[in-house]
């Protein structure tokens, strides 16, 4: 059986407190405003055989169904259906202290469900300073109040414990606010990401809103060759399928290709379809996926030497593994399996058997290079990274291990292992590399020990660090300094994450990354063999194999606000937000500007910086002159608009994570505003969770973004904060091509690039502004005396409500005002 835990809370508060923030469509009013009944016990969720036709759904659409609140009993699940989801578990790491003080202004004072919530300290372990201390200190006891389960600092990376703890398990629905969330799918459970103000509902209602995504069928055929990893498919996809094809989508893999694949080189692969784009990246359940999870309950049962057996897990147990196996023979029908008539927006295949080593980069995912045409230039390397929740794993440090050994062909746990470790060193770390190593959890580490590779990595030369996310973030020990390179084993490589905005980062296997620190260049294992033979190769027959099948959606997404706008070209405005908003512009001519670019890591967990100091930062990894030039747009305008959380920072709270407000007649919002708007490329905002990439445009005066496309989790940051985000692909392009002699190579950079900045404070530019009616779907672009029109789809009245009320979170309270004051 597999257990859906039972939802606690008094019927009251168990209403969605969504009710306003409805769709155009009849999914999510209904989700809205039902009430669940509440069990008296611990319930478990059984697949039903012999169950009745139901049109065809994929494993995605049939998860979020199980775990979907509210539906009509004939309701099937379906690509870009608005529901209210009751997810198995959320997570929350470092990010935990906003999310209790979000929960704590809407008014909640329990957890709605306390078996829901799981805390992990995990992304800033390094900082041994009081403040960060008595953060820790403050969430661990906030999580002992409320009987929520808490992994402390040195436990490990947040998305590994959900996988070792088995709180991520197939067929379940887990979130987490963080952008990686993703990683559950290589264990089959539907994992997705949510962001701060979410989770700050959920502890208090169980439950919040999701689009479910447009449905991508991945196919992978053949077999890997020897030496080559799990790593270098989903780098290779990254760069073969770099034009935002799976953009916002949820990816389905399948294939024969998939039984080759271990379970560790599933989970890289599922981490970092957050890289590729895309919302969710679900393995299929298969022989491979359940013999895993007997080894897993094996180990469990057998943490004591003699005497009676250990308790049993409370999620990892012989009864839970033996559900799965049942349903391998179950037919689709009346599993969870996806139907083999499903629906799906794209289809894609990509053959293993033609791949080779790939690395990612530098400063990009989706630059993807077959590492024997990076070989040859002799790129010298400064840092070696093994570290973070994409590869840093038992299998992942063997195979680094492997490669000090002097083996020609490092492995992974598909080999076999002797009871005596071979302890050989064949290769140490080069004298001018300094390789930095961090196991995903402490679990990973105690293993990869007993197994002997971690000793082999350490007296090689390796740099120890905690268990956590460190450098992967850019937190701690070990970045990058100006003009360096490096080369690690994460999953982001974006300009200035990992340390200098001047130092460039490239993504490799853990193979890779040790041979590289053990030569001082981007180099294969094999390069260390003196006699090894040349690849042999044509640099053509490089290139993997790989097919856009079939295309049945022309949209780049199903995004997060796509409800938020009518059919009609003229909308309703709901007072007091604004019919018009106008200012001067300042163009970025970039796509894939990251939230690491709008706002830096190494800020994200200072919760002391007050707004107007996110507003000082905000775009600093794009350009350090980007938040000056905003400042000087804004004292061109009379009266410049400034967000009410800004406005009354001094006077109400030094916490920059709220943005709750009073009712909305106390917001003072003209019909009118005026202040600097922001145009970028397509998908702005690719990247992290962080919800600080929206609020800090926010707190720099900007109330409007438009773009070419955004990514979904920006966006979705942006809604529940009042940050409004418009689609307008001919502007973007019109911008592009006006300027185009401003850009290298007369095109948009494909990141963050060089930083360049276009607006009517340069000496190209004499005037440059927008003027946006909201209710008619037109934005009217000025440049000099010259107008340019454009048509663009706006926003309906649940955005609206949402910005004047400050965001969810303002929306949320409202609510509960409401609820209590009818009580």
């Amino acid at each position: 059986m597999i257990p859906r835990r039972a939802c606690r809370g008094s019927p009251t508060l168990r209403r969605s407190v969504y009710t306003k923030i409805k769709s155009s469509s009849s999914q999510l009013a209904a989700a809205s405003s039902s009430q669940i009944p509440t069990p008296s016990s611990r319930e478990y969720a059984t697949i039903t055989y012999g169950a009745s036709i139901k049109p065809p759904q994929t494993v995605i659409e049939k998860v979020v169904e199980r775990y979907a609140v509210g539906l009509s009993p004939e309701h099937v699940v379906q690509a870009g259906d608005y529901v209210m989801i009751r997810p198995e578990h959320v997570m929350t790491h470092d990010n935990t202290g906003p999310v209790i003080s979000k929960f704590q202004s809407i008014g909640a004072t329990s957890i709605h469900n306390s078996h829901q919530p799981v805390f992990t300290l995990d992304h800033d372990v390094q900082n041994l300073s009081q403040a960060n201390l008595a953060k820790y200190s403050k969430i661990e006891a906030f999580a002992r109040q409320h009987q929520i389960d808490f992994y402390p600092a040195g436990r490990g990376i947040g998305h590994q414990i959900l996988i070792e703890e088995g709180y991520a398990f197939p067929y379940t629905l887990t979130v987490a606010s963080d952008s990686h969330s993703n990683m559950y799918g290589g264990v089959g459970c539907v994992g997705t990401p949510i962001v701060r103000t979410d989770a700050a509902a959920l502890w208090a209602t169980g439950k919040t809103w999701w689009q479910i995504p447009r449905m991508i069928r991945v196919e992978l055929k053949g077999k890997l060759r020897a030496g080559v990893t799990g790593k270098d498919v989903i780098v290779a996809l990254c760069g073969a399928f770099g034009k935002d094809e799976v953009l916002n989508g949820a990816i389905e893999f399948c294939g024969e290709g998939v039984e080759s694949l271990s379970v560790e080189e599933r989970l890289t692969i599922a981490n970092m379809t957050t890289e590729w784009g895309a919302l969710a990246g679900v393995f299929p359940l298969d022989k491979t996926l359940v013999n895993y999870y007997d080894g897993v309950v094996d180990k469990l049962e057998q943490r004591t030497f003699g005497g009676p057996p250990p308790p049993e897990h409370p999620r990892l147990n012989r009864a839970r593994v033996h559900s799965l196996r049942q349903t391998l023979s179950a037919p689709s029908n009346s599993s969870l399996a996806s139907d083999p008539s499903a629906s799906y927006a794209l289809r894609l295949s990509f053959d293993l058997s033609s791949l080779v080593p790939h690395v990612s980069g530098p400063n990009s995912v989706k630059v993807a290079t077959p590492l024997p045409k990076l070989e040859d230039r002799s790129v010298k390397v400064d840092k070696a990274y093994l570290v973070s929740c994409t590869n840093s794993r038992v299998g992942d440090l063997k195979s680094a291990a492997d490669v000090f050994r002097g083996y020609k062909t490092p492995s992974a746990l598909t080999s076999s292992t002797s009871d005596f470790p071979d302890s050989t060193i064949k290769h140490r770390v080069h004298p001018s590399v300094q390789f930095y190593i961090a196991a995903a959890s402490s679990v990973v580490q105690a293993e990869s020990q007993a197994r002997g590779d971690w000793d082999v990595l350490v007296r090689a030369g390796a740099k120890v660090l905690p268990a956590g996310c460190g450098p992967c973030i850019g937190l701690g020990v070990g970045l990058l300094e100006e003009g360096e390179v490096g080369i690690s084993a994460t999953n982001r490589n974006y300009k200035g994450r990992m340390g200098h905005p001047n130092a460039q980062a490239y993504l490799a296997s853990p193979a890779v990354v040790a041979a590289s620190a053990v030569k001082g260049i981007i180099c294969s294992p094999d390069s260390l063999d003196p006699l090894r033979p040349e690849h042999g190769k044509s640099l053509e027959a490089l290139e993997p194999i790989y097919n856009i099948i079939e295309s049945t959606s022309t949209s780049a997404s199903l995004s997060a606000s796509s409800e938020l706008a009518p059919s009609t070209t003229s909308i309703e405005i709901m007072p007091p937000f604004p019919t018009q908003i106008s200012g001067p512009v300042l163009f970025l001519p970039a796509d894939n500007i990251s939230t690491d670019a709008i706002y830096p890591g190494k800020y994200t967990y200072q919760d002391s910086i007050s707004r107007s100091q996110m507003g000082e930062v905000v775009l600093e990894n794009y350009s350090k002159d980007a938040s000056g030039l905003l400042k000087t747009l804004r004292s061109s305008l009379l009266e410049p608009w400034v967000h009410p959380a800004t406005a009354t920072e001094a006077s109400t709270t030094t916490d920059t994570t709220s943005t709750a407000q009073e009712p909305p007649t106390t917001i003072p919002s003209p019909t009118n505003l005026s202040a600097p708007l922001l145009i970028s490329g397509f998908n702005f905002g690719t990247g992290s969770s962080r919800e600080q990439a929206a609020t800090s445009l926010l707190a720099a005066g900007v109330p409007l973004v438009v773009a070419g496309s955004f990514g979904d989790i920006f966006k979705r940051n942006a809604i529940n904060n009042g940050l409004i985000c418009l689609e307008c692909p001919s502007l973007v392009e019109y911008l592009t091509s006006t300027y185009s002699t401003q850009l290298e190579g007369g095109k948009r950079s494909a990141g963050a690039g060089s930083g360049v900045m276009i607006s009517n404070t340069g000496e190209i530019v004499s005037e440059l502004s927008l003027k946006v009616n909201m209710a008619e779907g037109v934005m009217m672009l000025s440049e000099g005396k010259e107008e340019s029109k454009f048509s663009f789809k706006s926003v309906g009245t649940s955005v609206q409500e949402l910005w004047i009320c400050g965001g969810l979170e303002g929306l949320v309270l409202k609510e509960l005002k409401e609820l209590k004051a009818a009580a």
